[in-house]
């Protein structure tokens, strides 16, 4: 039997697989997403970064495709209010269930963190610039924001699980109407780091309650299409669904009202898939796949970045390389870059080999339900 077969033959009958190729798509479309609008410019012996939305605003599309985190926090959602429905009915403590859910986010985290703490300190002990290793640690540091709501999230999972998506909702509009309706100042925009990511994990949780049937996707595509639509046109956000650096507003840093209907939109449309990808992931191979992405999730996310600048600082001993190391201010950039992105996924499956082991689940405990029966943990 091959690899992919026995991966198939070990994978338990009720496993919804759509679910796992929803979670697959969103960390890939992140991975690549951060590869296609984030350049290191090599600028005499500091390296800074750029972005090809800066210089070609017309790549703004790429965002719309490649930015999936809506879908990462659907999912969450929806597989934290299950696991936790399953845990309350064998008779497992919340805070036994919490740990278990966050157990597999410390390892990678940690291993990252190590890891470049030294290489920072060795960077700047060898006389590198600090500017560069700054630039550096930003793009090392900032997906942890991600994690950190995420954790947040699924630490209120009792609390968030009944809530209506309709009231973050309103709390992200309010915000808004605040910041850029009545010239308010910028800092109340992070109430939306959690009230906007809340929106897709709640409908989540809508979802288990079998509330989302696929009626409401198409509602929720089509509505979320609509109003993003009209709030790029006519309310003044930005196109990109990404930062751009130098730009006056960021859709995501903090998220925007827009941002916020955009992953509604993606909801819709990943509610919509589930049931073509669940067909698709009953073939070996494709589900081969993505079983080892669910399986190093974390690991791929933390340390993409990482095998970017690997590629980038290896490729500066040949010199400045295109696509990697120039402006990226014209089509031949994206050109090159495009042929890079092997280049970096070969990088980021060596990190993968190297620290996986940092995201493997430590050893089973028994546990007793209620009923007195064992179950391992």
């Amino acid at each position: 039997m091959t690899l992919a077969g026995r991966i198939d033959a070990a994978t338990p009958p009720d496993r919804d697989r759509g679910v796992d190729a929803l979670r697959a798509l969103a960390i890939l479309g992140v991975v690549l997403g951060h590869w296609l609008v984030t350049a290191l410019v090599a600028d005499g012996g500091t390296l800074h970064t750029s972005s090809p939305l800066t210089h070609l605003p017309w790549l703004a599309p790429v965002s719309w495709l490649l930015q999936t985190l809506a879908v990462f926090f659907l999912v969450g959602g929806h597989v934290a209010t299950r696991s936790y429905a399953s845990a309350r009915a064998r008779g497992t403590t919340y805070r036994r269930w919490l740990r278990t859910r966050l157990s597999r986010f410390f390892g990678p985290v940690a291993a990252v963190l190590g890891v470049w703490t030294v290489a920072a300190a060795g960077l700047l002990l060898t006389g590198a610039d600090v500017a560069t290793v700054r630039a550096l640690l930003k793009l090392v540091l900032s997906p942890l924001w991600f994690l950190l709501v995420f954790a947040g999230l699924t630490a209120l999972t009792p609390l968030v699980a009944r809530v209506n998506p309709l009231w973050p909702l309103a709390v992200v509009l309010h915000v808004d109407l605040v910041r850029f309706g009545l010239g308010g100042q910028s800092w109340p925009g992070w109430v939306n780091v959690a009230a906007g990511w809340l929106v897709p994990f709640t409908l989540g949780a809508a979802w288990t309650r079998g509330e989302l049937t696929r009626r409401a996707g198409w509602v929720l595509l089509a509505g979320g299409t609509a109003v993003t639509a009209a709030l790029v046109a006519y309310g003044g956000y930005p196109a990109s669904m990404v930062g751009v650096p130098g730009a006056a507003v960021s859709n995501l840093d903090p998220p925007t009202l827009a941002a916020v209907t955009f992953g509604t939109a993606q909801c819709g449309l990943a509610l919509l898939l589930r049931e073509p990808l669940r067909r698709a992931m009953r073939r070996p191979v494709p589900w081969a796949c993505v079983a080892s992405v669910n399986l190093s999730a974390m690991t791929i996310f933390l340390w993409h970045q990482t095998a970017l600048m690997a590629v980038t600082a290896t490729g500066l001993l040949a010199g400045r390389l295109p696509g990697l190391h120039d402006r990226p201010d014209g089509v031949t950039w994206v050109m090159f870059r495009l042929a890079w992105l092997p280049v970096l996924a070969l990088a980021l499956m060596v990190c993968r080999a190297a620290f996986r082991g940092y995201e493997e689940e430590g050893p089973r405990r028994p546990e007793k339900t209620r009923d007195g029966a064992v179950r391992h943990v």
